[in-house]
This record gives C-alpha cells, structure tokens and sequence, in this order.
C-alpha cells in the first residue's frame, strides 16, 4: 500500500505556550484545534451540563421513581465494550442511589442480533419480569422491541448514541444526544457517556424528592462510576471533543490513584499495565479488547460480571475467563486475516475494487469487525467482511468468495477510510434496491449490515459499484499525518512524559506522531514479529532506543544506513526503569534532495 506523509499545517501556537505548557506539546495541541485554556482544562467543572440533553427530565423521573417505589428495574445492554461499561455502571448507579431490585440482560449476538429485540423482551419477561426497562449503547432503533415490551406492561427509557431513524420508539423517554432536536453540544458521547449523565439527573432529581434525606448513607457522587466511563469512550472509539476528554481525562485519574472498580485493576494486571501509569492508549488496546472478547466469541455476561464484581477475588477469576477469550480471539483473528490477505495479496494493488467485500463461511461472525478494520487500514479502502450466522464451527470452509448456501443469513462488518460515510453508503445502495439488505445502520466509520446469503453477490457488486464512484484517487492513498520533527534538546524520557500525561489521546485527537531521519546503528528481531533498533540522532548522533511492531519481515530487506522514520515516544518500563522508546509506526529509506 501506498502510504503518503503529511506534516499537519502549522497553527498559532503562541497562546498555548503563554499558558506554560512545554513547546512541544504546545505545538502538538495546536495542531489539533486547542486555542486556549479553557480546551486544556479538563477538570468537570467544564461538563457540559446534563440538561441540554433532550428527554433527560422524562427519563430522570420515571427512573427516579421506579428507585423510590423500588420496583423491577432491568438494564438491557450491549455485547462490545461500550455496553458492558454501560450496563456495569447502570447497574452500579442504581444499586448506590437506593434501588433493590436491579438486574441486567445483554443478548447473545449470535442468537438475538443486537439491541432490544422482540424475542430478547420475552427473555426479559420470564427471567425478570421487570417494570422499567433502561436500554443502554442501544434502543433508538429497537421500534419493535419497545412496542412488544410496551404490549407485555413494561415501561422503556432509551439511553442510546446511535444515529436514530425517521421513525423513533414508542418509549417513555429517549436519551440521544444524536436525535433531532436534542441542544446538547457534544454529540461524540458513548453510550456510557449518555447513560452517566442520565445517572447523574436521576440523582439531582432524587434530590429534589428528599430521597436521601431519611438515608443511612450520603448522597452518592456520580463521579465514582467515571472509572467505567473512561474506558467505555475509548474501547468505543468515539471521538474524544474536549466533552469526551474531560470525561476520559478524569477516569484515568481515579483509576491511577487506585479508586476504581476491581474489574479494571484485575484487566489490568491481567494485561501487565500498571495503574500509576495508565493513560488512554492502555484502555484501548489492553483493556478494552479483553473486555471485548466475551461479546465476540461467546456471551458478555461475564464481563459485565467482572466490572460489576465487589471483591478482587471474584474480579480476578472473571478477569481471567476474558484474557483467555481474548488469546482465542487472537488465534481465530490471525487465521482469517491470513486467509483474507492470501486472496487479497494475490490481485495486483491497482485491481484491489475500491471497495472491498469479502466473505467465508466458517469465519467466526465475532472478528468479522476487527478483520474489516485490519483490511482497511492495510489497503486504505472501505472494507466489509461477512460471516454466517450459523455456527462457525458448522461449516467447512472453501476457496470462494461468494455466498450460496441457500436460506442462510449474513451479518456484514463495515470499517470505512476519511471522507467517505459507510452509513450513507448502505443507505445509497438500499435506495437503489430496497429489497438487497435486511437491516442495516452505523456510524461514519463503522456499520453493519444484514442479507441473505443468496443475495452476497449482488451486495458485492452494489458495495464496489458504489465506492468506484467515491473512492477518488487521495482517498485510496494512506495517509499519515506527521507532528513534524522533534528537536535533539526534546527527544528525551521527560518529554515522552509530558506527551502520554497531558491528554487523552484518541479519535480525532490522535497520539502525537513524529518523524526524523536516523541512522540504523543495530537492530535484531524479537521473534517473528517485532524488531528492535539502536538508532543515532542525524543531528548530534545521539543513540536512542527504538521497536517496531507486528512488522513483516519483507518490509525491511534491504533497508540499512539512514532511514526516515515515523514515531511515536514512548517509555519503556523494563526493570523499573523507564527510558524514552521510540515506538516505529513507518519506515523508509531515506534519499537525500
């Protein structure tokens, strides 16, 4: 693949630098949009105020008094990351605001699909036989769901940040800051953002109904549960706005001082991170794909159990079934991606379809998002990748690419490259043939997509036709955004400081990525996959320690002497010491001009 270098446009950086903040750092932020002070502060008073948020009051009340009459409340989640922090910190609110009765039910996406549906209220009717249904990461599109659980006497209030449909629920109230109409200025929040907010309007109006005035206990803080918040809105990867960095700025802090849930600390030890030093990048690629594991290959119980765990035995037992899900999920990842890349790597580049579409009957329907993801960051194009809803292990798989077992169902993965809106995409093809696709929806970046596996063919042909006319030439180019170079006086173990502690790095405030030109001094190969380098400065020949990643051999034969690298810095902790690494995310070699 192509890739592109692009030092991201100077901004002014003058006023950040008034404000103390090292040169470095200034000129980083700067480059992201921050002006002033007030996107540097992240402390909560600078929230944006939970009464923006349209339905909040309806919801509030309803939920408040289910609390006050201490009637059946259940919490109906989702299988990724972003629902299982929502449901463990509902769950969690509810119990410390007073209420007695609550329980939670997240559906098994290989039986139920996702969100609040028809068959999965009848679960909820049986087991739970609940008065108050409170839906989290998910329910703006559950028109049916709500009207069946509305028909069996259950009452519904939607907490959700999904893009919602022409036609909303029928339900007491809805929570989204993405519906029309809704004033709140942050429309980014994750599912677990939404429901903290409604947490906290429940708690204000607890408060107004002199809930807690006859109470053994203190009226809780609702910035207890921001723990689950921050790594929800990472795992999610929604885009930290300084809303979303205030939130994650703050639960990182809890979490490195020790006050979090016992679920975390035991993923994080599990995953070899130490609490002192978290910072976001941990949540997302440590934390949060454990926690993932259990919706993709088997049931998210567990790891709502593990967050909602009291003690750090219990914590730690569920914390491990999650580390083994996610070594299977490594195992059964690695086998797909090779088999998607043998196909893939054996069409020249230039005939790759602007569009990938790509699908094997016995790839488990659980990866399917994470091999779309991989595609399109390898190929730099909208990528989809499709499994079969029935048991993976029920059917051999074969050489083909296409879909013919008659009567079966596929569910469709869909990552998407800058520019180009994978949502609008599927609402265009369906324009055009509103018979091809059972259900569809997403985000920009993200979506799914429902057919029947007799109709793979023609979603093929439809999904490349479609990107054939988007995909103009720049957007099949992978670009990476450089920070610049960093002078010799800089590129040290407190500047890498600096940098890993000052924000929340993410979405659309990406970790700082610099570039340099160096001369290779030594390297060596940590088994297959990794490499390790001893690289001099060019300007003073200084040695510093560098690693590359899950790189593939091929891509450095040849390459010796002067090389022009993308980096990040990094902090190697080996031995209780910690000493600046440059972490490789591209090499080159370098030509003089």
């Amino acid at each position: 693949m192509n890739k592109t270098i692009v030092r991201r446009e100077a901004a002014e950086v003058q006023p950040l630098l008034a404000s103390g903040l090292h040169p470095v750092l200034a000129r980083v932020l700067s480059q992201r949009g921050v002006r002033n002070d007030v996107e540097l502060d992240c402390r909560l008073q600078g929230l944006a105020s939970f009464q923006s948020l349209m339905g909040i009051d309806s919801a509030a009340e309803r939920i408040g008094q289910a609390i006050i009459q201490q009637q059946s409340v259940l919490v109906v989640g989702d299988f990724d990351a972003d629902g299982a922090t929502s449901s463990a910190l509902a769950v969690r609110a509810l119990r410390a605001l007073g209420a007695r009765r609550v329980n939670f039910l997240v559906p098994n996406r290989f039986e139920f699909g996702y969100g609040l549906t028809p068959p999965l209220v009848e679960v909820a009717q049986t087991d739970f036989s609940p008065d108050l249904l409170i839906t989290v990461d998910n329910g703006i599109s559950s028109n049916e769901g709500v009207s069946a659980a509305n028909a069996l006497g259950m009452d519904v209030v939607v907490t959700d940040h999904h893009l919602p449909g022409e036609v909303l629920p029928d339900a007491v109230a809805i929570v989204n800051p993405n519906q029309r109409g809704c004033a709140f200025p942050s429309k980014h929040l994750a599912g677990v953002g939404v429901i903290f907010y409604v947490m906290v309007a429940v708690c204000r109006y607890l408060q107004g109904q002199q809930w807690f005035d006859d109470k053994p206990y203190d009226t809780p803080n609702m910035a207890q549960f921001l723990d689950l918040v921050a790594l929800g809105t990472v795992a999610d990867v929604v885009p930290l706005d300084h809303n979303n960095r205030i939130l994650v700025q703050q639960g990182l802090a809890r979490i490195r001082s020790g006050h979090c849930c016992p679920g975390i600390t035991a993923l994080l030890q599990l995953a070899k991170r130490q609490a002192r030093w978290l910072v976001s990048q941990d949540l997302g690629f440590a934390v949060g794909p454990r926690l993932n594991a259990a919706g993709r290959l088997q049931d998210m119980g567990v790891g709502i159990e593990c967050l909602l765990a009291d003690s750090e035995t219990e914590a730690l037992a569920k914390a491990q079934v999650l580390h083994e899900l996610n070594q299977e999920r490594r195992d059964i990842e690695a086998d797909m991606q090779a088999e998607a890349l043998s196909y893939l790597d054996s069409i020249e580049l230039e005939k790759v379809p602007a569009g990938i579409c790509l699908y094997q009957p016995h790839w488990h329907q659980g990866v399917i998002g994470i091999l779309a993801g991989r595609l399109k960051e390898r190929f730099a194009r909208p990528t989809v990748v499709f499994a079969s809803v029935n048991d993976p292990e029920s059917v051999n798989g074969s050489e083909s690419v296409s879909g013919s077992e008659s009567g079966t169902e596929l569910k469709g993965s869909l990552r998407s490259v800058a520019g180009v809106h994978i949502r609008d995409v599927l609402a265009d093809i369906d324009a055009e043939n509103p018979e091809l696709m059972k259900a569809f929806g997403g985000h920009a970046m993200a979506a799914g997509v429902t057919i029947a596996a007799a109709q793979f063919e023609q979603f093929k042909a439809c999904f490349e036709a479609r990107l054939e006319t988007i995909m103009t030439p720049d957007k099949l180019q992978q670009v990476l955004l450089s920070d610049g170079e960093v002078e010799a006086e800089f590129l040290n173990s407190d500047v890498a400081e600096t940098l890993r502690a000052a924000m929340p790095w993410g979405q659309h405030f990406e970790e700082p990525l610099f570039e340099g030109v160096f001369t290779i001094v030594r390297q060596k190969w940590l088994g297959d996959k990794h490499i390790k380098l001893f690289l001099a400065g060019q300007e003073t020949g200084a040695l510093v320690d560098a690693i590359a990643f899950n790189q593939e051999r091929s891509v450095w034969d040849g390459i010796s002497g002067k090389i022009r690298v993308l980096y990040k810095m990094d902090i190697n902790d080996y031995q209780n010491r910690r000493q600046l690494q440059l972490v490789v995310q591209h090499v080159e070699e370098y030509r003089e001009s």
